[in-house]
């Protein structure tokens, strides 16, 4: 249970670091409260974290090929993929601004989440 949390904060400070970074991957209202921001944020880690879990494992087995072709840069594609999808499901509380923005957003969101788990998760 604990490492279903730990993921869930790695997704989100992951996609808010994103946020920051990308100027094109916006989050919700540029007006909204830091409240509001803040339950946006969650709900799109939530969003971000069903993708990465239903949809990202069978989009890398029919990619199997491509991804042994490119040394597994491939990923890169996918991850860029996850977070459009993820944006078009969250409808106006998430923006990407277009692919290379994405692609930019994946690789922040990788390293980002790899750093958080890696600190969080203590076992």
């Amino acid at each position: 249970m604990m490492s279903i949390l730990f993921k869930f904060i790695a997704n989100a400070v992951a996609l808010a670091a994103a946020v920051w970074l990308v100027g094109d991957i916006t989050l919700g209202e540029d007006d909204a409260s830091t409240g509001s921001r803040a339950v946006t944020l969650a709900i799109v880690a939530l969003i971000f974290g069903l993708v990465n879990l239903i949809v990202k494992p069978i989009v890398k087995l029919f990619s199997l090929p491509l991804l042994i072709l490119t040394l597994g840069l491939f990923t890169l594609v996918i991850n860029a993929l996850m977070l459009m999808l993820t944006a078009a499901i969250a409808g106006d509380a998430f923006n990407v601004g277009g692919f290379m923005p994405a692609v930019l957003g994946g690789l922040i969101i990788s390293i980002v989440s790899w750093a958080v788990n890696l600190v969080l998760d203590r076992d």
